[in-house]
């Protein structure tokens, strides 16, 4: 089975600035000799695991500003954040942060699990399906200070809007014969989606690792406040893009839905649908070219499932 790969342009640990290189080898206290890197996310910087010298295993990730300047701000982001999560939160622990105003090198401990097999095994989704619902319980009221969803992702979060106002883009004729109605569904979304849970907010299989005993939620740097459904509606567009089972036949039955009202549900996703779909009719952006395909797959599968809601 086909689907866009979760993968950007990665770059090898050797061609990080050896003034990065030789800041994380001080903060660990040990040289690194060997560095194997990791494949999965689209940062278009390094992520790798390191053996040390003296046996130790971490993992790393580093990004300067070129070729993408926002990128160095997501890891500061991240930074802060892990830094402050309650030690029981299902995430990697961070060990330091080196920051010299362009490099950002973020060392975590190394977690020894697996992203999950593609496309999905069932066990596997039903794991991460639980684990959602103890991230849930983890993290509400939220434990540490964070932007709300919407201050977070408030610009994003007009994709419909946008294609009303350009009136441009070649897309889902269903979506462009309904443009007007699916832009007023969005509008709501800020108020739908307001909530005290602390959110990951980009739950993918690629942002995830299994262990023989856990579930392990990886990249942080959009964490935010908001109801806690919000990660499940996000998540499962991007099951069904690499063979897992459809939204709608997951959604329902998960405990942590068991408040949403129907049309909250209906306008967050609403806004999630229309920031994929406009969004991929966009140039992708520098260092980032695989991900534009796979936000047009995950919009493909939230319309899909938005449709579907709206004509039941």
């Amino acid at each position: 089975m086909a689907f866009p790969s979760a993968h950007g342009a990665r770059i090898p640990w050797e061609t990080v600035p050896a003034s990065v290189r030789e800041a994380v080898e001080a903060g660990l206290g040990s040289r690194v000799a060997e560095a194997v890197t990791q494949p999965g996310g689209f940062s278009p910087g390094a992520a790798a695991r390191l053996r040390l010298d003296d046996g130790r295993r971490v993992f790393v990730k580093a990004v300067g500003s070129e070729p993408n300047p926002d990128s160095p701000d997501l890891h500061r982001d991240e930074a802060r954040v892990t830094a402050a999560l309650p030690p029981e939160t299902p995430a990697p622990k961070l060990l330091f942060a080196h920051d010299d105003g362009d490099w950002v090198a973020l060392v975590f401990e190394d977690v020894d699990g697996r992203e999950p097999e593609l496309p999905w095994r069932r066990d596997e989704l039903d794991r991460i399906l639980a684990a959602l619902g103890d991230l849930f319980a983890a993290l509400t009221p939220a434990p540490i200070e964070a932007e709300t969803f919407a201050e977070r992702f408030g610009e994003m979060l007009h994709g419909w809007r946008n294609l009303v106002a350009e009136r441009t883009g070649d897309f889902d004729p269903w979506a462009e014969e309904h443009l007007d109605l699916l832009a007023e569904l969005e509008a709501g979304w800020e108020t739908a989606g307001a909530g005290e849970t602390l959110l990951h907010a980009d739950v993918r299989a690629d942002n995830l690792l299994l262990t023989p005993d856990r579930v392990v939620f990886v990249d942080w740097p959009h964490a935010s406040l908001g109801a806690p459904w919000i990660d499940l509606v996000a998540f499962l567009p991007s099951v069904a893009m690499q063979g897992g089972p459809k939204p709608w036949e997951l959604f329902d039955d998960h405990a942590i839905v068991r408040d949403a009202r129907r049309e909250d549900v209906d306008a967050v996703l609403a806004a999630l649908a229309g920031f994929f779909v406009q969004r991929s009719t966009l140039p992708p952006p520098p260092g980032l070219p695989t991900l534009r395909e796979f936000q047009r797959a995950q919009g493909t599968e939230a319309l899909a499932w938005l449709r579907r809601r709206l004509e039941s």
